[in-house]
């Protein structure tokens, strides 16, 4: 079974009404990164980065996967499916797949701010001032905040090194040292990039690209890619 490799990045969630930081309308519009997404804002302003956080939390909570979530979770049908998450969402577990990397973190959960690997599992619940961990210190969301470390990150470089297809769905490739996980992949696997805007992908990769919302994308991606390694599935879905 060939080793799909699945990088899927904020446009994977929009669909699912779930907002992008960079798009117009976007987070960023709203709040500044540094106010509610960096360790200096959470020595700063406690409270504003965990409402910010809290509100997200409802937002999902409210949210449920689209078709490109599903689309890709059906494809563990036909290959070794391996999905990597710039996405701090839960969209890609209830839609039904079952080997995610978050590298970004995981909305649903928080962390105690003395031991890192000291992590519950929250659901949609609010994070308040005072909530804290079995050490006694202050629980934070459990999210990489720009200028920290990506402690998933060797995790996610050997994935895409063992690739024998490696796709993107919905990321920008401007958030490293994510984005240059495609660089990781073997030259033999096949590249594939899934977005509506013009991407910038290595220029000396061959990659195929599927100018679409992730939905369609996702749809179009696996017609071709059960064509080019399920022939016998596409002969007898005609």
């Amino acid at each position: 079974m060939k080793k799909l490799v699945i990088l899927t990045g904020a446009g994977m969630s929009s669909e699912s009404g779930i907002k992008t930081f960079r798009d117009s309308g976007g987070l960023w519009e709203e709040y500044e990164v540094t106010e509610v997404a960096t360790p200096m804002a959470w020595q700063k302003n406690r409270e504003l980065v965990l409402r910010f956080y809290n509100e997200r939390r409802r937002q999902l909570a409210t949210c449920k996967p689209n078709d490109g979530h599903i689309g890709l979770a059906q494809l563990e049908k036909y290959f070794d499916v391996h999905i990597i998450t710039q996405n701090i969402d839960d969209l890609h577990e209830r839609a039904g797949s079952t080997k995610i990397l978050h590298l970004h973190g995981e909305l649903t959960r928080a962390r105690s701010t003395k031991d890192s690997l000291l992590i519950y599992d929250i659901g949609y619940k609010d994070i308040n001032p005072g909530d804290k961990c079995s050490l006694g210190s202050q629980l934070r969301p459990h999210i990489v905040w720009f200028g920290e470390a990506v402690p998933m990150m060797d995790e996610a470089v050997n994935l895409a090194g063992e690739a024998d297809i490696f796709v993107v769905v919905g990321s920008s490739l401007n958030v490293y040292p994510a984005a240059g996980l495609i660089n990781y992949a073997p030259l033999k696997a096949s590249l594939w990039l899934i977005d509506p805007k013009e991407v910038s992908v290595p220029v000396n990769r061959k990659v195929e690209v599927i100018m679409e919302k992730a939905a369609a994308g996702v749809e179009i991606l696996t017609k071709r890619l059960l064509k080019l390694y399920s022939p016998s599935f596409h002969s007898d879905s005609n």
